[in-house]
C-alpha cells in the first residue's frame, strides 16, 4: 500500500470536519485545548508529528518552504521563513499538518523517504492583493496537484480560522474597516490574505479583485455557529 492515499475529492464541508474534530479533540484535554492567537504547533504536537526547522536546499523548481517526511512524523521547516510574517509561518505549518491528515496513509507511514514539498513564494498579501492564497508547486500544471493543494491549504485555514472563533472576534466590529480586519488578523494570529479569503468564503465580505474597497457581504448579518461548529 502506498504511503500516499489515493486521489480523492473532499468537499469543503468534509474538510472543514476533519478539522473541527481535531480542534474538538484538542479542546477535551488540558494540554493542548486551543487557544488564539493560534499556534499550529500545539495542534503538530497533539497529532504527534515533530516540527523542526532547518535550512533546505532549493531544488531545480526553486526554494521550498517546508516539506512533510511522513516515515519519521516530520515536518521540516526552511529556516528562510522565520524572516516571512507570523501568520505564513503558521499558515505553512497548518497546511502540512493537512497534507499529513488528508493525504497521508498513517498506517503505512514508515519505512519510505517520498516528501510532500512547499513552495517558498512570498505569497502574504497586501490590503490590496488579497485574493489568492499561497499554492504549491505544480498545480498549474496538473489539475490533481491543483487538487491537493488547495485541499490542504482549506484544511488551514478551517483549522487556523474555525468558523465559531471568527463569529466571537467579529463582535462589534466593522468587517468593511481595514483598521478593524488588521486587528482580528492579530487576534487569529494569521495573514491578512487568509483572513480575508475565509471571511469572503463565508459572504461576510466581498473585495473586488484588484481594489483595497470592502463591502458587507449577504451574510454579513447572519452567523449562528458557534465555537468549532
Amino acid at each position: 500500500m502506498s504511503i500516499f492515499k489515493p486521489y480523492c475529492f473532499y468537499p469543503k464541508e468534509s474538510i472543514e470536519r476533519l478539522a473541527n474534530d481535531i480542534l474538538m479533540q484538542m479542546q477535551k484535554t488540558q494540554k493542548f485545548a486551543p487557544k488564539w492567537p493560534f499556534e499550529a504547533t500545539t495542534v503538530a504536537d497533539f497529532l504527534d508529528l515533530g516540527v523542526v526547522w532547518d535550512y533546505i536546499e532549493p531544488d531545480e523548481e526553486g526554494a521550498i518552504a517546508a516539506r512533510i517526511l511522513p516515515q519519521q512524523r516530520l515536518i521540516e521547516i526552511n529556516e528562510l521563513i522565520l524572516e516571512k510574517p507570523p501568520g505564513f509561518i503558521e499558515s505553512t505549518i497548518a497546511h502540512e499538518i493537512g497534507h499529513w491528515v488528508l493525504h497521508v496513509n498513517q498506517d503505512e507511514a514508515d519505512g519510505t523517504v517520498e516528501q510532500l514539498e512547499l513552495d517558498l513564494g512570498d505569497r502574504e498579501k497586501t490590503a490590496s492583493d488579497v485574493e489568492e492564497p499561497f499554492v504549491c508547486r505544480g498545480a498549474i500544471a496538473n489539475t490533481k496537484i491543483a487538487s491537493i493543494e488547495w485541499q490542504a491549504q482549506y484544511f488551514a485555514s478551517c483549522l487556523l480560522m474555525p468558523r465559531g472563533v471568527l463569529e466571537d472576534k467579529r463582535q462589534g466590529r466593522d468587517l468593511t474597516k481595514w483598521s478593524h480586519l488588521y486587528k482580528m488578523r492579530d487576534e487569529l494570529g494569521v495573514s491578512i490574505s487568509n483572513l480575508t479569503n475565509r471571511l469572503q468564503e463565508f459572504d461576510w465580505i466581498y473585495i473586488p479583485k484588484g481594489t483595497r474597497e470592502i463591502y458587507a457581504g449577504k451574510d454579513a448579518a447572519n452567523g449562528q455557529q458557534r465555537l468549532f461548529g
